[in-house]
């Protein structure tokens, strides 16, 4: 059956998906700091994350702090951090949903429910995947309008992190992975002519 293929596949997407999630919203490195004269030497890299800000020195020692405030944040930031932990929340709902309704596990015995268990893991594996790409995507936007603008000091001029990047991996994996979960669930994929038992009451005689 098509389905014995499509749901490893998708659960494995899915699973590093909401891995590179995780990952992202722990790194600080968001917003990194812009070299914009390669004639200066940068004694320091200032680094921005969901949960705290870190300073490297060229020296290689690294400093962080934990953000003050949630409010004190910018509305990006504040942003990023909410859809992020929720997008990480539904990653383990959809986990749990998917796992129970594969093929390879009995936690459902009927089909028809196994099936449906799987489709809605997709589902939210996606609804996860569009959480999380939001937030990036929007970060990403003002990191480059600031970038471009003639009128932001050059001190205050970011990159995208590494920690974006992974961000985009993710939701691509995540889209992908319960696009096929949810494929998984159409009669085609599945046994379109299930086997049926029917009792026999005839006795063997030796």
């Amino acid at each position: 059956m098509l389905a014995a293929i499509l749901e490893p596949l998708g659960l494995g997407l899915c699973t590093w998906g909401s891995v590179l999630v995780m990952v992202a919203c722990v790194l600080p490195t968001w917003r990194v700091t812009a070299f914009l004269d390669s004639n200066i030497v940068v004694a320091q890299t200032m680094w921005d994350g969901l949960w705290m800000s870190c300073v490297v020195q060229s020296t290689g020692q690294m400093q962080c702090k934990v953000h003050d405030s949630m409010l004190s944040l910018p509305r990006d930031l504040q942003t990023a951090r909410a859809l992020t932990v929720v997008s990480v929340v539904l990653g383990v709902l959809a986990l749990a949903a998917t796992l129970a309704g594969a093929q390879c596990t009995n936690c459902i015995r009927q089909e028809v429910l196994k099936a449906r268990a799987v489709y809605a893991g997709g589902l939210v594996y996606v609804i996860s995947g569009v959480l999380v790409l939001v937030p990036l995507c929007w970060m990403a936007s003002n990191i480059i309008t600031d970038f471009h603008d003639p009128q932001v000091p050059p001190s205050k001029k970011r990159e995208i992190g590494a920690a974006i990047y992974i961000g985009w991996a993710a939701a691509a994996l995540l889209l992908l992975g319960g696009g096929l979960l949810c494929c998984s669930f159409g009669r085609a994929a599945r046994n379109p002519y299930p086997l049926e038992y029917t009792h026999s009451d005839k006795k063997l005689y030796v």
